[in-house]
């Protein structure tokens, strides 16, 4: 397979790497919702306050775009961890000076301060671990809060509904919610998803997605952490806050197979493990997973998602059709049996990590419709659908997987200490438990 790294990922590195060299979030006052008038912005000389809950680099960075925004001002902050929101706040007053202004009493430290965050704000960005998304949203929404939520927007089936309720609460509530699928605002893929929904390539019938590449970082365990803490301090190992590679990265180009259906699969089949990344701290998750998905006119999605340092890289998504091929993520339509073959040769560079906070702040001060929570939760479960096929060995369907009630959270997640006790626990080395395709236990705790 040929190394195929689209040109967006130099975007997801200067994003996710915005904090790189300075120091998740959770943060309860009970408030009544906004009255909607409130919200409503005129121009851009009329200030919007946000709120950033979840203060690693992703969350750093998706402030410092909305700090880009004229007119917007961070307000509030609330993080799990001390040092996260300490390196977040003083790396975003370097970027952005007098934009920032969370003053003491306006930081919020530990697992219940998001609320209080939340009640400050007129807009609310969550990037803290996926796995408390589906909670943050649905306050945000009860407070009357637009939202900004990175992806994923939840880890399993109980958590993909909550936020589909929530979301139908936010359209009631004219409340605009965008998620951190840039690809939705990058005019390449624009552009090549507008020719292939006018029929450019004919009737698609095979779409390829992948997300091969060599992982990402680990957090030694420290002496005096509870259980909880060492989990969140890696909580990318951790299916109650990740949801294992394939839903915290692969779901972009899950998500982008979706947009080019312009429907989502009706079941999965796949095999995956855990082969060379086995050490005890990458915790539960595999190194890769290979699914081939089906949709309901019978087209194929063939999806790959590694995390293998050494073997080829490959994050790209393409597509074939009766008329031809087009590499997506390259933005080319190539006729078959020759013809003109069509490339995306835009005006200038966009970035689409600051532009999904322009779109969003748009219609913020437009008051017009923007809800991307649905295909959010939707995309989501796409990934999660796909993981417990691998993880079980069996067919998912749709169904299955969004009706599944396996949460994989604390039992006493809505009332987190950092002594509650996490589903996945190590054995006396160090190792936690890894699934197994094939055995009938795996299938009772995934499905």
């Amino acid at each position: 397979m040929s190394q195929i790294i689209p040109a967006a990922s130099a975007s997801v590195l200067s994003r996710r790497g915005f904090l790189s060299t300075s120091s998740t979030a959770i943060g309860g006052a009970m408030i009544g919702s906004l009255a909607i008038e409130r919200l409503a912005f005129g121009a851009a000389s009329d200030e919007i306050k946000i709120a950033l809950i979840g203060c690693g680099g992703r969350g750093s960075g998706a402030a410092n775009q909305a700090l880009n925004v004229p007119g917007v001002k961070l307000v509030a902050m609330a993080d799990a961890f001390q040092d996260r929101l300490t390196g977040a706040l003083n790396s975003l007053k370097s970027s952005q000076g007098p934009k920032v202004d969370v003053p003491a009493d306006r930081q919020f430290v530990g697992l219940d301060g998001y609320k209080k965050a939340i009640a400050l704000a007129d807009v609310v960005v969550l990037a803290t671990p996926p796995g408390f998304r589906p909670q943050h949203f649905e306050e945000a929404v009860r407070q009357g809060k637009h939202v900004f939520m990175e992806k994923p927007v939840a880890v399993d089936g109980p958590g993909v509904r909550r936020v589909l309720a929530a979301a139908e609460e936010a359209k009631k509530k004219n409340l605009k919610v965008g998620v951190g699928l840039q690809r939705h605002h990058q005019p390449g893929y624009l552009e090549t998803m507008k020719r292939l929904h006018d029929g450019s390539l004919g009737d698609i019938y095979l779409v390829r997605a992948y997300w091969n590449d060599g992982g990402v970082w680990v957090n030694p365990r420290k002496d005096g952490q509870t259980e909880l803490e060492y989990q969140m301090r890696n909580w990318y190992y951790f299916n109650w806050l990740c949801g294992d590679h394939i839903t915290e990265q692969h779901i972009h180009n899950l998500d982008v197979a979706n947009w080019v259906k312009n429907a989502y699969p009706v079941k999965a089949h796949g095999m995956g493990g855990r082969q060379v990344r086995t050490q005890k701290e990458y915790g539960e998750i595999f190194d890769h997973h290979a699914i081939e998905y089906t949709y309901a006119d019978g087209t194929t999605l063939l999806s790959q998602c590694r995390h293998i340092r050494g073997a080829d890289s490959n994050v790209s998504e393409q597509c074939v059709g009766s008329k031809g091929f087009c590499n997506i993520s390259g933005h080319s339509i190539t006729p078959s049996g020759g013809g003109n073959a069509w490339r995306f040769r835009g005006e200038k560079p966009v970035d689409p990590y600051q532009q999904e906070h322009d779109d969003l702040f748009a219609a913020i001060r437009k008051n017009t419709e923007y809800n991307e929570a649905f295909n959010g939760a939707k995309s989501s479960l796409t990934s999660v659908m796909g993981r417990m096929s691998t993880y079980t060995g069996k067919t998912i369907s749709w169904e299955q997987a969004l009706n599944s009630n396996v949460n994989l959270a604390p039992n006493d997640f809505e009332n987190l200490r950092w002594d509650s006790e996490c589903k996945s626990k190590a054995d006396a080395n160090g190792f936690y438990p890894v699934a197994v395709p094939g055995d009938a236990k795996w299938f009772k705790m995934v499905v």
